[in-house]
């Protein structure tokens, strides 16, 4: 029993939280791109990105559980270096849940709601104008460029901007680098007697 809950264990995470850490890793460079208005298909890449994120996210939970299954078959459950490993884990988690998939989900709604024009400046640094080349306050289809369809306001400041970006690239790659040690300690075992 013990291997198959390894083995369960080990494919779970293979398929599950590297699709996530690839997801997450390439998404802020969609999305640069598909908030810069450039090629169409940028946008579908940035909201396919988000929704493997977030599916995979869901599913990535099935990793620690059947992890900490496996130790307590181990005995090994109090060992210095899954406990490290499981403290990695839950910050990985926490970064994804509170920092990388809110910061997606902000980038896909941008896409959904194009910014106002009403003059306010652009991700590229420019000004932005109405769609009929004039600079008045309303938005392309038509509604007052002060306020949005759905009683929010509106305007480019509700929009991620490049520093958003890049501090979610970079935590992107924390968290990335905190699923790589996490490997390391489970392959090395430091103290165990299967240990390098």
């Amino acid at each position: 029993m013990t291997k198959v809950l390894l083995s369960v264990h080990v494919l779970a995470a293979i398929i599950f939280i590297g699709p996530v850490t690839v997801a997450a890793s390439l998404f802020p460079r969609y999305g640069r791109a598909a908030l810069a208005g450039g090629d169409p298909r940028d946008a579908a890449v940035v909201r396919l990105l988000h929704r493997i994120s977030r599916g995979y996210a869901v599913l990535g939970l099935t990793v620690p559980a059947f992890g900490v299954a496996t130790a307590v078959r181990l005995g090994v459950l109090t060992d210095a270096w899954l406990l490290a490993s499981i403290t990695l884990t839950v910050l990985a988690a926490l970064l994804l849940a509170l920092v990388v998939l809110p910061a997606q989900e902000r980038v896909v709604t941008a896409l959904a709601d194009p910014p106002v024009a009403t003059g306010a400046r652009t991700l590229d640094g420019g000004t932005a104008g109405a769609a009929d080349g004039t600079t008045g306050a309303t938005r392309t289809d038509g509604t007052a460029g002060a306020t949005r369809t759905d009683g929010t306001a509106g305007g480019a400041a509700a929009h991620p901007s490049p520093v958003d970006l890049r501090r979610l690239s970079a935590v992107s790659g924390v968290f990335a680098l905190l699923w790589a040690v996490v490997v390391v300690l489970m392959v090395m075992r430091p103290g165990s007697i299967t240990g390098a």
